[in-house]
């Protein structure tokens, strides 16, 4: 779709909490489901990549919202995505913006490649926690910092 609206607008918004519910068709706001509702699935990041790259070639800025984007556990994937606009809660501007000083966008690249790579949100999972930890920020997700 977006090769037919770049000619009609300047950038493009991905709204990461809608988007996630409808690709993973969980309601997040159902206490039956909402336990598997996870913006980390693989699936949901697969999906980012292919608007990220659409978005590039059709040379539109690119910017999210939503919980992904103040959230130092999606915050590097998004980077190495090709993310550079995110709209958070003023609550995550610290946090978000001490991770992005300390981290470098090849490795955010690698991680982000790795997690399209995995099964499951779990495994994603897992490689964030590796990759903060190894730089010395694993308080970011354990809500240390």
């Amino acid at each position: 779709m977006l090769p037919q609206l770049a000619n009609r607008v300047d950038f493009i918004s991905v709204g990461t909490n809608d988007l996630t519910q409808y690709i993973l068709a969980v309601d997040r706001n159902n206490t039956r489901v909402a336990s598997i509702y996870d913006s980390l699935h693989p699936g949901m990041l697969r999906a980012l990549a292919m608007i990220a790259q659409e978005a590039e070639k059709q040379g539109l800025d690119l910017r999210l919202c939503g919980e992904m984007a103040g959230d130092p556990m999606c915050v590097a994937i998004l980077i190495g995505l090709g993310f550079r606009h995110l709209s958070m809660n003023g609550r995550s501007v610290a946090r978000v913006k001490y991770l992005l000083r300390h981290i470098d966008y090849e490795d955010a690249q690698t991680l982000a490649q790795r997690s399209l790579e995995a099964q499951m949100a779990t495994e994603v999972r897992h490689q964030v926690a590796a990759f903060m930890e190894r730089r010395g920020m694993g308080g970011l997700i354990r809500g240390g910092l």
